[in-house]
């Protein structure tokens, strides 16, 4: 994995080990109550070369990896997560190293990466804008930002209720998770030229939840030179 020496990081640099554990459950259960799985093939379908994966989590999209991928580099910065992560690594049938790291300053080299990853991650970044700012960094001209992603309601009403629990108890109790931001808005803003997105709920069925509306999409750097 091509190292960044500036700006070292420690070796946790997010800390939530009660939500992790619960996340580890959940999130396990959520692949088929919640189609996750289903929303994870689609999401890194077709993928290639080296991919840079932000925000790994339990490892739940190692498996979905293709075989056209030659090695992932996952980033997670949460022990419990990262430990579990590098289970999963294991059995995973493309190479994967997982690594501590945040998104605000990735320890990789520039233009490194065919292809980055953010699922389920944005949204408890601690800054938005610098983390895109990174991904952009790290990303060849032309490589590719897949995304899947909380966001902000298009109905005025759950909006207003996500909002809500944004300043209050939701990004304590879920890992520092936000439910309303423009994260479509702060990739174009990152200097990404969305290719195609789609806005979904999940799950599909049952009550409308705060982190119910997501979108994912791809969203490619600019080759140089283009406008």
């Amino acid at each position: 994995m091509p190292l960044r020496s500036r700006h070292p990081l420690p070796r946790d640099p997010v800390r939530h080990p009660l939500f992790a554990r619960a996340y580890a459950r959940f999130s396990v259960r959520a692949e088929t109550a919640a189609g996750m799985a289903g929303h994870r093939e689609r999401l890194l379908s077709g993928l290639s070369g080296r991919v840079l994966e932000i925000g790994a989590g339990n490892g739940l999209n190692f498996p979905h990896y293709p075989g056209a991928v030659s090695e992932v580099v996952a980033l997670e910065p949460e022990r419990v997560l990262r430990r579990l992560a590098a289970g999963a690594a294991r059995d995973a049938e493309v190479p994967v190293d997982v690594v501590p790291g945040a998104a605000e300053a990735l320890p990789v080299k520039s233009e490194a990466f065919d292809a980055a990853v953010a699922c389920l991650v944005l949204c408890s970044v601690r800054d938005l804008g610098r983390s895109l700012a990174e991904l952009h960094r790290v990303l060849r001209p032309g490589g590719e930002l897949r995304f899947f992603e909380h966001v902000l309601a298009p109905s005025l009403g759950l909006a207003f209720a996500q909002r809500a629990v944004d300043l209050t108890v939701w990004p304590l109790l879920f890992g520092g998770c936000h439910t309303s931001r423009d994260t479509l808005g702060a990739i174009e803003r990152a200097g990404f030229e969305v290719v195609s997105y789609e806005r979904l709920r999940v799950p599909e069925k049952g009550p409308l939840l705060p982190s119910s509306p997501v979108i994912t999409g791809v969203a490619r750097r600019r080759a140089s030179g283009a406008p």
